[in-house]
Parts: C-alpha cells; sequence; structure tokens
C-alpha cells in the first residue's frame, strides 16, 4: 500500500485514526468524521473489531465513544493487514478461530466481504460467503449492466441472481447499481426481483444505501408533474390563445382521459356543457367512434364520448396497482432492516 495514503507532515487533509487513509474510496468506507481531534470513516468505526456504539458522547464520534475509539487505535497498533502488511488494522475477520486482519479500504483488493448491514460482519478471503444458487453461465454470457464478458462460473467478481438465475453481473457494476438506485429501487436488473435479490447482495457485500435513487435528484421529473396547460386542437377559437383557459363554461380546458398529455376548450371542439371526459385521437383511436355534428364541427384532434367514464382506464389502474404494491413491498423491507448509513 503506498506510504502516500497515510497521515504525514504533506497530507492536505487529516487521516482516518482507524484505517490511517487520508484518502479512501467515499462508497466503501463512508464520509470521514472530525471532531474534537478525531477524525474516522463512518464504516471504518461501524467494521472496526470490538467497537460499538454507546450513549451519546459530544466528545466522540456517531455514538462511538473518544475512549473507545482511542482503545481501538491502540489495539490495532499491534495488528498487521493481511493485505497490505502494515499495522493498524482494525478489522478481524468474525469466523472463530481465523486471526485475520485488514484495513477497510484494503478489503476488495484481497476479496474480503463487508456486510453492510448490522451487526456490520467482516470475512477474510478464506471465508467470505459465496453464492449458494446452483447456476452457470452459458458461453459467451454478459454482464446485464456493463455488457462486457463474465467469467464462466460464479466467483467474487461474478454474481447471479438467486431468484431466476439467469442475471450475471459484475461485482463492481452491480454494487455501482446499488449505489444509485437506493435500498427502495434495487432489484435483478432481468427478474426485478427485490426481496431475495436484495438478502443475497447484503450477505455478499454489496452496499445498498437507505437513499432515493440519484435519478430523482435534483427535480430530475419534476416536469412529469406539471399539469398540460394548452388547447391543440387543429383551430383554436379562445381569443386569449391556446394557453389561456376559463374555470367553466365553453373556454373550460379538458384534458384527455387517457393520456393528459393533450387538451381542447370545449368549444374548440365542439363539446357540450354536459361532457366531462374526452380522448385526444391518439388514445381513442381516429374513426373509432361516430362523427356527430360536434365532431364535424371540431378539430379532427378530439372524439367525444355520449358518456361519461366512470373509471379510468383500465391500463391506468393496472398501473397504479402495480407501483402501489411494489412501494409497499419496499416499505416493508426498509421497516424489516436495521437502518444502513
Amino acid at each position: 500500500m503506498s506510504d502516500s495514503k497515510q497521515e504525514g507532515p504533506g497530507a492536505r487533509e487529516p487521516a482516518c485514526m482507524l484505517c490511517r487513509r487520508a484518502e479512501a474510496d467515499r462508497d466503501m468506507c463512508g464520509d470521514k468524521l472530525q471532531k474534537g481531534g478525531l477524525c474516522a470513516h463512518v464504516f471504518c468505526m461501524f467494521f472496526a473489531t470490538l467497537l460499538f456504539q454507546q450513549e451519546t458522547d459530544r466528545r466522540g464520534l456517531m455514538d462511538f465513544l473518544s475512549r473507545d475509539l482511542l482503545i481501538a487505535v491502540r489495539r490495532a497498533a499491534q495488528k498487521r493487514c493481511c493485505v497490505c502488511g502494515q499495522s493498524g488494522a482494525t478489522i478481524m475477520c468474525c469466523t472463530e478461530d481465523c486471526d485475520r486482519w485488514f484495513h477497510l479500504p484494503c478489503a476488495k483488493e484481497a476479496g474480503c466481504v463487508n456486510q453492510y448491514i448490522s451487526p456490520y460482519s467482516s470475512f477474510c478471503p478464506e471465508h467470505r460467503p459465496e453464492q449458494e444458487v446452483e447456476a452457470t453461465p452459458e458461453p459467451d454470457t454478459v454482464c446485464l449492466i456493463c455488457l462486457e464478458p463474465v467469467e464462466d462460473r460464479k466467483s467474487f467478481t461474478t454474481l447471479v441472481c438467486p431468484t431466476c438465475k439467469r442475471a450475471w453481473f459484475h461485482r463492481d457494476c452491480i454494487q455501482g447499481q446499488a449505489l444509485r438506485a437506493g435500498l427502495l429501487c434495487f432489484q435483478c436488473p432481468l427478474c426485478r426481483d427485490s426481496e431475495a435479490f436484495l438478502i443475497e447482495m447484503f450477505s455478499l457485500g454489496i452496499r445498498i444505501p437507505i437513499r432515493d435513487p440519484t435519478w430523482e435528484d435534483n427535480d430530475a421529473f419534476a416536469d412529469l408533474g406539471v399539469r398540460h396547460g394548452q388547447c391543440n386542437a387543429r383551430d383554436c377559437l379562445y381569443p386569449g390563445g391556446r394557453e389561456e383557459a376559463e374555470e367553466q363554461g365553453p373556454w373550460e380546458l379538458l384534458l384527455c382521459s387517457s393520456c393528459a398529455a393533450e387538451g381542447t376548450h370545449r368549444h374548440c371542439s365542439g363539446l357540450r356543457s354536459s361532457t366531462h371526459i374526452w380522448e385526444c385521437d391518439t388514445c381513442a383511436g381516429l374513426g373509432t367512434s361516430s362523427r356527430d355534428e360536434s365532431e364535424l364541427n371540431g378539430p379532427g384532434l378530439a372524439r367525444q364520448g355520449g358518456q361519461p367514464q366512470q373509471a379510468p382506464p383500465r391500463s391506468m389502474a393496472a398501473g397504479t396497482a402495480i407501483f402501489l404494491t411494489g412501494h409497499q413491498q419496499h416499505q416493508q423491507i426498509k421497516v424489516n432492516m436495521q437502518q444502513v448509513p
């Protein structure tokens, strides 16, 4: 391990007191916290052997007592990392009678496994958990995420979905997907299983943070919640223009009851005041409805329903039911699992 990663006079920022790294993979080690002369990565504290959270100590970090952190540092001074060979290793393989120790930043390099869920167990390469599912990739199988070839068997770097047994991916690829999706949206890329898949990935050392998916950051989908607000009739007759409407009467703006992506003023499509449901041509299908006088006066865009619809389209109702079911399942998983930083 390069000495440049250790604390020294030229270091730009203080090193973690547990792994002795000023810089480390944030996805693996977590944020680096500093307080009262103490400095440590979040997961270096969680995985450190014989270091436990206690009652709040204002001088400590995340309920780890400052006294216990200093004891862990002194104990680590006598332990050498089985990966880099340097002293200061704070994590011991939790398998009985195994005396291998390692630094958290060194774990991935050697193929160690750290389970990012309480009780935060760690395993050396010899005793790490492996997938029990019986599956072998077909020739020329590629990772479903990066589309590059995977190994010809299960390994530390090649994983398979335990449910469908057909989705193969690289460890680094599925780890990246987990970090982007977060707990509530992480699932098998192929069969979409979440429950068994989550448990398997947690046990194999994949970190799955409790967070919203990154694709929802910065209100990326905010525009999807904006209501359509203009008349799309071929000839809009409203004096105020297509983007103006009134709350009631002939100039009320009706949106397509199926897609809500098209709109029309009542008068522009010759709709009666008693008509409250309307569909655009795309959703209704051109030529599928009778062309009465009101439609002949309209723009050819709209179809006027003779009878008001009493329920949303079947596809919309089904989609809503599927969404709610998936959401409830994810919420239950969240309740059952210990909170992951």
